[in-house]
């Protein structure tokens, strides 16, 4: 009887005293944890892909607004419609939409003389403004100021992660300076 009464004993601590069921309970606060931290990383990421691609529309637009429209008949600028269907293309080949471009309420830039700001026809949100004085030149203080063109607008990025109230909504902004070409 005693042997029996052993036994019993031996597997209550086994049962009591066994790890199994504490790896379940681990996993079970771990891997939710795990997959909120790779869910933060990929919508980070895609975010960076976006600001990556406005920022490369922004700067397709400029170098449009840059260039000379005809190289035989006159250095005439682009107008600020070519300006806008480049950076429409561009945000279109690469998947962004570009009908939720916004305005970027920006400061009124210092110009070189003639300058403008204008939003075209085609998408009023993205505003092309000549002949402002750049801001490479204006913080050296090193030579006359050079003069380019100057691209900006605003684009929404949101996300979320699977809890509630977890929204976050950002705005991406492009700003892109380039030198006129001579």
């Amino acid at each position: 009887m005693r042997l029996f009464a052993a036994m019993r004993v031996d597997r209550w601590k086994k049962v009591v005293g066994g790890s199994g069921g504490s790896q379940i309970a681990e996993a079970a606060l771990v891997l939710p944890l795990a997959f909120l931290i790779l869910l933060a990383i990929y919508w980070f990421g895609r975010a960076f892909n976006v600001y990556a691609t406005i920022n490369h529309a922004a700067r397709e637009g400029a170098r449009v607004a840059v260039t000379s429209t005809c190289g035989t008949c006159g250095n005439s600028a682009a107008g600020a419609t070519a300006v806008a269907n480049a950076v429409t293309t561009t945000l279109q080949a690469s998947g962004v939409d570009p009908s939720k471009i916004t305005t970027w309420p920006s400061t009124t830039p210092t110009f070189c003389g003639g300058g403008s700001c204008n939003n075209p026809s085609n998408n009023g949100n993205i505003t092309i403004c000549t002949q402002v004085q750049l801001a490479a030149n204006s913080n050296s203080g090193q030579g006359p100021p050079v003069c380019g063109v100057s691209v900006t607008f605003e684009y929404p990025y949101s996300f979320s992660l699977p809890y509630p109230g977890s929204g976050v909504a950002l705005q991406l902004k492009a700003d892109v300076q380039m030198s006129a070409e001579n």
